[in-house]
């Protein structure tokens, strides 16, 4: 991913920088987590069936995180799919290995995308075509992609610059990213379809034999679907994973935001979900134990948080606020995910009054505690 723009949304937006202190833990370790597949996953290009009529096959991404798993619900008539993969030549033979294969015989009849991340949406235009089907997304997540693959530049925005420069990005920093060209997100995603079928909180789908409630969260994506079926299962695409948590972050493309909150107040709105559902992640495997995962996803972002704010007892900028965030060293190539995660963080305790911003002459901003 290096040849993407340093803050470019879509540079990377899959994976938090540092893992939480759960996730350095072998999975037995971790009370409350289940897995009943184990750690085994399937092959690429396979399907396993996890439960009556639902299958779980997985594809290749070409990031640090390598995979992502895919949902291939039996729909009687046909076939329904819950995300897509990138718009890779891999990942097309991928699918039509599957269709030729698990899946002949059924047509694909629906295509539900979770959120607007690439690995999930990159090839949703292709689907669509092939199957001549509607992309069922939510408003938010389909109108952000259709301007993201519209948005390329010989050059970052003028925007763009001064939210590295307020972050305190180095100067070499910033005179680096001025060179490279902005918007990327196109390039692994293949063109959208010109309309959508409109999917949104509280919508019950019949898929097969199911329900599927659509609970919608917030944080990592505006407006992310998860599915929840009336017989306790839920695909929970980036929302809920149960080794990696997923990027919350700040954009040039709203640079005031704050996800920290949207995300915090998600997994309280996801705690209403039974507990003993089996969880179908996005990345890692099947997993029980959701109210647990809960727990930890939000006791790591408030343990940072404290330990932000006792960090700003003195004037830090966002790059400062580094080394309080994350374990390991971020050098310049990681700049733009870190800068978006930390400002998360910053911006969280400043809309609840616990830190203040000052601005220098320069246009860098700097946080100290209240």
């Amino acid at each position: 991913m290096s040849d993407m723009s340093l803050t470019d949304p879509a540079a990377v937006p899959y994976q938090r920088i540092a893992a939480s202190s759960a996730e350095a833990r072998t999975p037995d370790e971790i009370r409350g987590l289940r897995y009943p597949f184990g750690r085994w996953v399937p092959d690429h290009g396979t399907m396993f069936e996890v439960a009556p009529g639902i299958y779980w096959t997985r594809m290749g991404l070409p990031f640090g995180l390598d995979h992502i798993n895919l949902w291939v619900l039996d729909a009687g008539d046909g076939w329904a799919i819950i995300d897509t993969g990138v718009n890779l030549g891999a990942s097309k033979k991928a699918w039509e290995a599957l269709f030729a294969g698990p899946m002949a015989g059924k047509p694909v009849t629906r295509l539900i995308v979770t959120h607007y991340h690439p690995d999930h949406l990159g090839l949703a235009g292709w689907l669509c075509q092939r199957w001549n089907i509607p992309l069922e997304i939510a408003r938010t997540e389909f109108l952000l992609a259709r301007s993201l693959t519209l948005d390329v530049r010989s050059e970052p925005p003028p925007e763009a610059v001064d939210f590295s420069i307020r972050a305190g990005w180095p100067e070499q920093a910033v005179d680096m990213m001025k060179t490279k060209a902005w918007g990327s997100f196109h390039k692994i995603v293949y063109p959208l379809p010109t309309g959508f079928k409109r999917i949104k909180d509280g919508d019950v789908l019949t898929i097969g034999a199911r329900q599927w409630r659509i609970v919608t969260g917030r944080g990592h994506a505006p407006e992310h679907s998860c599915l929840v079926s009336d017989d306790g299962i839920m695909i929970s695409g980036d929302q809920v994973l149960p080794r990696i948590t997923s990027n919350v972050s700040v954009y040039p493309t709203e640079p005031y935001a704050d996800p920290l909150g949207d995300w915090l107040e998600s997994i309280e709105t996801l705690r209403a979900i039974d507990l003993a559902v089996l969880v179908l992640p996005a990345h890692n495997e099947p997993f029980t134990g959701l109210h647990t995962r809960l727990d930890q996803l939000r006791d790591d972002h408030l343990d940072k948080l404290a330990k932000l704010t006792a960090f700003c007892a003195e004037p830090r900028t966002a790059v400062d606020s580094f080394a309080t965030l994350f374990r390991k060293p971020v050098g310049e190539s990681d700049y733009g995910i870190a800068t978006g995660e930390a400002v998360a963080h910053l911006h969280w305790l400043e809309e609840r009054g616990r830190i203040r911003r000052v601005s220098d002459a320069g246009g860098v901003d700097r946080f100290v505690a209240v």
